[in-house]
């Protein structure tokens, strides 16, 4: 029984382990990991989606997704919790004859077949729960349909030192693809998928079958699905985007994205009255910024006490920086405690971690001999790091760290 027929129908993948940012992934998946003081990673593909007017999304979830649950609930901060339509939250189940995981991005969707087909779209949006973007889909959707297209896929241009990361997409004069590559190993050109594809349900829908029923196959669009349909002939074509977009599913990506947004020359404004970024708030006080406070290029967000310094630094919200505490160049999660006198630098300090009086975390890349051996410092959530220690540079710290004596 079909509940309402949608012209479109998102699949935002969102159950992958994101082992590459360790510590910060441990007990929640990567989509609901914190990000610009305010917001979860997830909080740009919801919002992307409901200002382009898509307003049925299926969140495909796997690796830890009780804190995702939680925090998507009904939909309603981004205007989802609909009758028809809406957020749906799709974890793997069991069926009569089987029970298994979802094997690749591709398997995930085939999975949901049924609950795509219960709203009989025309297309279908399939979406990575990974990234930092603010796009406007119907966009995309009105290029898909004057191309005549069975799949568009949205592109990027990258750095060809970073290209080999993507999959790769060569096309024609027309912006019909003639080759894609999956993170080739010596790229042939520099356009970049975003990992946003948009098909005509009727093609995805036979694809993800026959990919399923190949015992071969990996069940991954870009190593599977995406090469069949351009064997088979399929019209396939860029949809090219120009602006901001980042992968956050490193460490250093995700402190990169986080600068990006306390850079005046980065063209990413999440205050666009036209394009809001939504996120599920909470009631808090204002800032409290002391009078001996000296704050310089950052974000303060709403339930912070500041008392010491802090220079370029994203302050998410309930944060606490204590007398002469000096916090340059950081990410600092909710509820972090940075005590008297302490010094955090270059550094992604997790939620609800306390750092002790006169401790040190991180360090300046000028202030490390050798380069190569300089990197962002990461503490994972709820740790404590004691009096006086001293965490390097480059170090992901998953365990408390006892204080030292003067």
């Amino acid at each position: 029984m079909i509940r309402q027929n949608k012209e479109c129908v998102a699949m935002l993948l969102a159950g992958g382990q994101g082992s590459r940012l360790e510590v910060l992934t441990r007990k929640v998946a990567k989509p609901a990991v914190h990000f610009g003081g305010k917001y979860r990673i997830i909080d740009f593909t919801l919002s992307n989606c409901i200002n382009s007017g898509i307003d049925t999304v299926g969140i495909l979830t796997q690796y830890r997704p009780l804190e995702l649950i939680k925090y998507v609930g009904s939909g309603r901060p981004w205007s989802l919790d609909r009758n028809h339509g809406g957020v749906h939250i799709l974890p793997p189940y069991a069926r009569a004859n089987s029970s298994e995981w979802y094997k690749g991005t591709a398997n995930a969707i085939c999975q949901n077949i049924e609950f795509i087909d219960e709203f009989s779209p025309k297309y279908v949006l399939v979406l990575s729960g990974d990234h930092i973007y603010k796009m406007d889909y119907s966009r995309m959707i009105a290029a898909h349909e004057k191309n005549n297209a069975d799949v568009t896929i949205s592109v990027i241009n990258v750095p060809r030192d970073e290209a080999s990361r993507f999959g790769i997409v060569i096309s024609d004069e027309t912006g019909r693809i003639t080759e894609f590559e999956e993170k080739p190993k010596n790229p042939k050109s520099t356009c970049a998928s975003m990992g946003v594809y948009l098909f005509s349900w009727d093609t995805l829908r036979k694809a993800l079958l026959a990919d399923n029923a190949n015992s071969a196959s990996s069940n991954d669009f870009g190593h599977d699905v995406l090469p069949m349909l351009l064997n088979e002939g399929a019209r396939m074509f860029t949809y090219e985007f120009e602006g901001y977009w980042k992968d956050v599913g490193t460490l250093d990506s995700l402190w990169d994205a986080n600068m990006d947004l306390i850079n005046p020359r980065v063209p990413m404004r999440l205050d666009d009255p036209d394009f809001r970024i939504f996120m599920k708030t909470s009631a808090l006080p204002p800032q409290y910024i002391s009078s001996d406070a000296v704050i310089a290029d950052s974000f303060v967000s709403e339930g912070c006490e500041v008392y010491g310094n802090v220079d370029f630094t994203v302050l998410s919200t309930g944060c606490y920086i204590g007398k002469n505490a000096v916090v340059r160049d950081s990410v600092i999660m909710p509820d972090a405690v940075i005590e008297e006198g302490a010094v955090v630098q270059y550094a992604i300090v997790g939620e609800g971690v306390r750092v002790g009086k006169n401790a040190v975390v991180g360090s300046r890349p000028e202030d490390s001999p050798n380069r190569d051996d300089w990197g962002i410092t990461v503490i994972g959530y709820d740790l404590k790091i004691g009096e006086n220690a001293v965490v390097p540079c480059k170090k992901v710290i998953a365990e408390d760290v006892p204080g030292r004596s003067e």
